[in-house]
């Protein structure tokens, strides 16, 4: 096989023959090799060499001097390189990809066409891929005359997609990581005017509307100045919509806000009607009170308002106002990670998730907006107290049935919407909510309903509920507002008792409810409402469209067309009648439409029968998501529980989520491995909801153990969740499995020392592995051996390893588990990075990488870069790890992997401490530090990779003072973007490498 070559043009030449760098020398050398390149693959004339090597004026019997400069090249590059053709000479490249320019070319218009495709997350990543490719001016280090045709193009394709790139970013809904290089960019190219408007647009995004101004005026009066003309009319168009306001430029939230963010709330969707004083009371009890919760009946818009007054408050919290749903929570256990999950943090460490959210919160000031918690009151109220103890600044707003009982506790009581019209005759907020949403549904109020006072009648009847308000206009496309009222006469009357015609304010009920007997008893008459407007509207359905109502609400949190297909259909409904009963069910405001948000696409609402994206193997895909209001859903519970079909229904449910999950590790590795993760994502309310059900229902622990041991295999519960929800699932179901079951015994078994290993509990990890080898017809087995092999790398650091790990991947291989052997190859090649030799270091990370990129697979080429790179480093150049290490930080940024950089820092701060840049390495390494601290990963159980650590640290600190090694290391812990700090500092470190490179060539080139 002939040798791999790669050539640079753009920044200084340079070229690497098998990843090792070869030295072209002479300048005329370098001038013609530079001139077969950006041709390369044509035929470029001998005449047209001579005017590239001497101009215009060249020397006698230059033609002959080309051909001896040929010579000379292929002794320095190989015979078979350069091919002599008739009419002149031509570079024969069998991969155009290993020219960098051709590479650039190549992402540049593949981003181009995702942006225009709008998929912005897939467009910025492979233009950042792009840009990352120059070192430079190209061909720096060659006389510019002689490429004058060439340099100007390319450069001017680099701002074009520079311009590209900082579109996608936006687009992105990331303004902010925008704004350095575009700064830099004004600064570089003052009139290129796209520039300015990007870097307008950015910083009116990011709510500094007055800078964004103060942009305007500053290129203006640049371009009056230097070329006597006005800003043009995209710079001009856009100043005017700022100053106006416009509503398609509001600041955008980010996506997947990370810890330290500022929020996660969600965007309304509908208007809001009234609750003006109650609004103002909240921001009152906020103000003086460190626990606030809104209380009252289902259906009475506690959360609705508690979003509103969170909103209003906002400003007084810079560290965000967050939101966390605790409507999926079924198992207290899990309340406190779900406080996690919503604040972005993913601490994979042995500690609780209440030590990590109370070390997260603890110097910060923002409020946190608990919705949902009445069937968890006794699990909320202990985390709230310890949370309030741990952080002074902290607020939290609550939302509940019931009162937490938490000390320092203030209650809002939430009435029902008033039902009487103002003194100045201004329609109730009752009413007003009737006819918006009447009006959303196409339906319109006869004129004379408000003043024949039907319509306030109506809402009267329905004691001002805004649910069951919601759902009475729904019927109004079909129905008069007499015609409601005659029908809702009847199911009341059915209902019979006793009712109030009084509606409660704030002002009327005291906060600390001191009368709990009228209360109570207005709040039965209020739940007796609702559940009769819940009859009626189950009535008004279908009989099929009843039916599925009560089988949907055994999903937790959302589903799709597949899985409601899946698990309700038979029995009743026929498959292919699902859709249209959802349809109508939407129709009826029983099921609502939810976005769908990835990471290629931002949310996107589908039409409700949109099923194209799912295919019929069930692979992910970005199609409708269907959800069941809470108060809905327990109502669909009531009647598939009064129905005796709970638990086939919920067997039926789990049965899928295990096959879900099956699939999404047999496809692993693949693909569409991102696409897993984000429906996997997507889907973690309803996996642990069937978790839970195996873990309580009896013989179904071996489903649950499945399912469990396959999230695992996805790496779901690095990206979803963490590292100790998976250990709480395995170890309980782990403690119910029969031991007679061999297989499922020793995959959990081997599952909980793989977790324990990558948490640092080292106890732990030996008694599970031990669990594994107790299991005598599963000793040998393929994941045993594999566990070995990662625990005697990880734990004992011991080179017996690479060959374990080598079995192991033979074996998956031969069973066809390709996302299991690719997990084996990859701790196979860093086994042999850190415990092998040389030529076998080399061969395993060579095939890690390539299998990774056979694979298609983004997570895992993201560890292969990161492979490449310590490879580099332990047996190799380390200069050549830290492009690798960039573009595995870029990729692990796309793809939301708060785990993934922690070591890539890590190693890049080995690979500059190994380069002698001393001072760079401590400030990678405090940001490495960061990211371990924010994910929770534990350095000190992590035998080679701690033994790294330590001698990186100590040759740092030898070759720096205390004092200057502990500011650069707190400029990285204590930066707010540590990984792009790193990346700045990795590409200052190329261009020096770079050029020191260029000075040993030219050393070497001198005459003695």
């Amino acid at each position: 096989m002939g040798a791999y070559y790669e050539f640079g043009i753009l920044g200084p030449l340079a070229v690497t023959r098998d990843g090792r760098r070869v030295d072209v020398c002479a300048a005329q050398l370098r001038t013609l090799l530079a001139a077969l390149l950006v041709d390369a693959g044509r035929v470029v004339p001998v005449d047209a060499l001579v005017g590239r090597l001497w101009g215009d004026v060249p020397p006698r019997g230059a033609r002959n001097a080309v051909q001896n400069y040929v010579l000379r090249l292929r002794r320095t590059l190989g015979p078979e390189l350069v091919r002599t053709d008739r009419l002149g000479y031509v570079l024969d490249m069998a991969d155009m990809d290993g020219l960098d320019a051709h590479r650039f070319c190549a992402l540049a218009r593949e981003g181009g066409a995702a942006l225009a495709e709008d998929r912005p997350e897939r467009a910025a990543a492979l233009l950042e891929k792009a840009l990352g490719l120059w070192r430079g001016e190209p061909l720096s280090d060659l006389p510019p005359e002689r490429f004058s045709d060439v340099s100007p193009g390319l450069c001017e394709q680099r701002l074009s997609t520079q311009e590209a790139w900082a579109d996608a970013v936006i687009r992105c809904r990331r303004p902010a990581d925008a704004l350095p290089e575009l700064s830099r960019l004004t600064r570089r190219h003052p009139l290129r005017e796209r520039f300015w408007a990007q870097r307008m647009l950015a910083l009116y995004q990011c709510g500094r509307q007055g800078e964004a101004l103060e942009c305007f005026r500053e290129v203006g009066t640049l371009l009056a100045e230097e070329l006597g003309i006005d800003p043009g009319v995209e710079l001009k168009t856009l100043h005017q919509r700022i100053l106006t306001a416009a509503q398609d430029l509001v600041p955008a939230v980010p996506r997947a806000p990370g810890p330290g963010g500022r929020g996660n709330l969600p965007a309304e969707t509908t208007s809001f009607i009234g609750r003006e004083r109650e609004l103002a009371e909240a921001q009152r009890l906020l103000g003086r009170s460190r626990l606030v919760t809104c209380t009252g009946v289902g259906g009475v818009g506690k959360t609705r308002l508690a979003l509103r007054a969170a909103r209003r408050s906002a400003a007084a919290f810079p560290d965000g106002v967050w939101l966390v749903d605790l409507a999926a929570v079924t198992d207290p256990a899990l309340v406190e990670r779900a406080v996690a999950e919503s604040l972005g943090l993913r601490d994979q460490s042995t500690r609780s998730a209440a030590d990590a959210v109370a070390d997260h919160l603890c110097e910060r000031r923002l409020l946190l907006v608990l919705d949902n918690c009445e069937h968890l009151v006794a699990a909320v109220a202990e985390l709230v107290l310890r949370l309030l103890r741990a952080a002074p600044e902290l607020r939290i707003l609550a939302t509940s049935r019931e009162r937490l009982g938490a000390p320092g506790e203030h209650l809002l009581l939430v009435p029902c919407l008033t039902v009487r019209d103002g003194p100045d005759g201004a329609p109730s907020e009752a009413v007003r909510l009737l006819k918006d949403r009447a009006a959303a549904c196409a339906a319109v109020l006869p004129a004379d309903a408000g003043r024949d006072g039907s319509a306030t009648e109506l809402c009267r009847r329905l004691d001002g509920i805004p649910l069951a308000i919601e759902l009475a206009a729904v019927r109004l496309s079909s129905l008069t507002v007499a015609e409601i009222l005659e029908r809702l006469g009847d199911r009341f009357r059915l209902l019979s008792g006793p009712r109030s015609a009084a509606v409660p304010s704030v002002a009327s009920v005291p906060s600390a409810a001191s009368a709990p007997g009228p209360v109570a008893a207005l709040a039965a008459g209020y739940r007796q409402t609702l559940r009769g407007v819940m009859a009626w509207s189950h009535g008004l359905c279908t009989p099929g469209e009843r039916l599925l109502w009560a089988r949907l609400s055994v999903f937790v949190g959302g589903f799709d067309l597949r899985a409601a297909e899946a698990v309700c259909a038979g029995e009743g409904i026929a498959r292919e009648d699902v859709v249209d009963l959802i349809d109508g069910l939407v129709q009826k405001s029983v099921v609502t439409v939810e976005p769908v948000v990835t990471v290629e696409s931002m949310a996107t609402v589908e039409s409700v029968v949109t099923v194209e994206s799912v295919t019929p193997a069930g692979r992910p895909g970005a199609g409708t998501r269907y959800r069941l209001l809470e108060t809905i859903r327990q109502y669909g519970t009531d009647r598939l529980r009064a129905e005796g079909d709970t638990t086939g229904l919920r067997m039926r449910h789990s049965d899928y989520y295990q096959s879900l999950a099956a699939l999404a590790a047999a496809e692993w590795c693949g693909p569409d491995e991102v696409r897993w993760l984000e429906r996997l994502r997507r889907e973690l309310p309803n996996l642990r909801s069937a978790l839970d059900f195996c873990r309580v229902h009896p013989g179904r622990a071996p489903a649950g153990a499945a399912i469990a041991v396959d999230l695992m295999r996805t790496r779901c519960w690095f990206f979803g969740s963490t590292l100790g929800e998976a250990r709480h699932w395995i170890e309980s179901l782990s403690a119910l499995l029969d031991p007679a079951l061999a297989e499922p015994t020793a995959l959990v078994a081997a599952m909980k020392t793989f977790v324990a290993i990558i948490q640092g509990d080292q106890p732990a990890a030996r008694a599970c592995l031990d669990e594994c080898h107790a299991v005598p017809a599963f000793a040998g087995a393929a994941p045993v051996v594999y566990i070995e092999g990662v625990y005697t790398l990880l734990v004992l650091g011991d080179p017996a390893c690479i060959a374990q790990l080598a079995k192991a991947r033979e074996e998956f291989l031969a069973l066809g588990l390709t996302g299991d052997a690719h997990m084996a190859t990859m701790f196979w090649a860093i086994a042999t990075a850190f415990l092998g030799c040389r030529a076998e270091a080399r061969s395993a990370c060579a095939t890690y990488v390539a299998a990774a990129e056979a694979a298609g697979a983004e997570w895992a080429q993201t560890w292969s870069q990161w492979c490449t790179a310590l490879t580099e480093l332990l047996h190799g150049e380390p200069s050549r790890g830290l492009l690798p290490l960039c573009d595995a930080l870029v990729r692990q940024r796309a793809l939301d992997d708060n785990w993934g950089p922690a070591w890539s820092l890590e190693t890049m701060a080995w690979t500059l401490g190994a380069l002698g840049h001393h001072a760079w390495a401590a400030v990678v390494l405090g940001a490495a530090h960061r990211h371990r601290q924010a994910t929770g990963s534990q350095i000190a159980g992590l035998h080679p990779l701690s033994m790294l650590h330590a001698r990186t640290q100590d040759l740092v600190r030898e070759h720096m003072a205390t004092a200057a090694y502990t500011e650069a290391w707190e400029r990285g812990a204590t930066a707010a973007d540590g990984i792009t700090l790193a990346l700045g500092i990795a590409h200052e470190a190329l261009l020096l490498e770079g050029g020191r490179a260029s000075g040993a060539g030219a050393a070497a080139g001198r005459p003695g």
